[in-house]
């Protein structure tokens, strides 16, 4: 069952931020992963959160990501985004079962 993993953080580094980005999103896409939504526009419609960043991957399974982030080529750049950023929000949606 594909998951979608939705996270809302605030980037205190730019620069070191832009490398993170670069890299890690070709590791991503070869792992299985697709970024859905990165650095869009926010328009909240109903609410109190007000985020200034929010991040959509959809990856095929919960297995999938956890094999990704706990890789051995993914754990620097987990710690330079962890150095550089401050993640408020981190969720895992299951999506629906696709029919055949």
């Amino acid at each position: 069952m594909s998951i979608y993993l939705i996270l809302e953080n605030q980037v205190h580094d730019v620069e070191a931020y832009d490398r993170y980005k670069a890299t890690v999103k070709p590791m991503v896409e070869a792992a299985g992963g697709e970024y859905l939504t990165r650095d869009g526009k926010i328009d909240v419609l109903v609410g109190d959160w007000h985020p200034s960043r929010v991040v959509i991957f959809k990856w095929p399974s919960r297995e999938t990501l956890d094999t990704f982030l706990a890789s051995e080529e993914y754990q620097p750049w987990k710690e330079l985004r962890e150095s550089v950023t401050t993640t408020k929000t981190l969720v895992i949606v299951e999506g629906l079962d696709q029919e055949p």
